[in-house]
């Protein structure tokens, strides 16, 4: 059920993020005022992610390739790729990803300009981007 639930905001959480960074570039490209929906959508985005983080953990945890971690240690896990990308990589590239967007969203409040706005949530979450479609589970999550 947790891994229902997790995979389930996983599609909220993705669309949500790929519709910010296209929101960024739109906004960069077009030269547009940096606007309250702007900001609401980024704010959004960070909101989603973190609670996508929390209920990752929680997944993580429960999971059966944890369990497999703590009977078998980290050399046992790393031979097995499936359980690698489940215990190691996909959690670590998930909290690299949601780091940058919490970033690039704290840094785009301090620019004065709605051009340097766009461009540091265009980076940051474009980059954050690249890191979740680099490491989703795709063959556990179709």
């Amino acid at each position: 059920m947790l891994k229902m639930i997790h995979s389930g905001w996983a599609y909220i959480a993705l669309i949500i993020l790929i519709f910010a960074v296209f929101n960024a570039i739109k906004g960069l490209t077009s030269k547009k005022e940096f606007e309250d929906k702007d900001l609401r959508i980024s704010l959004f985005t960070l909101i989603v992610a973190h609670i996508q983080l929390i209920l990752g953990f929680i997944a993580y945890f429960a999971s059966a390739q944890f369990a497999f971690l703590k009977e078998n240690g980290m050399g046992a896990s790393m031979k097995e790729s499936g359980i690698r990308l489940i215990v190691v990589e996909h959690p670590l590239m998930m909290i690299l990803a949601i780091v940058l967007i919490t970033v690039g969203f704290s840094k785009h409040k301090k620019k004065e300009s709605d051009k340097a706005k766009f461009k540091t949530i265009a980076i940051f979450y474009g980059i954050a981007l690249l890191f979740v479609l680099s490491k989703i589970p795709w063959s556990q999550w179709f």
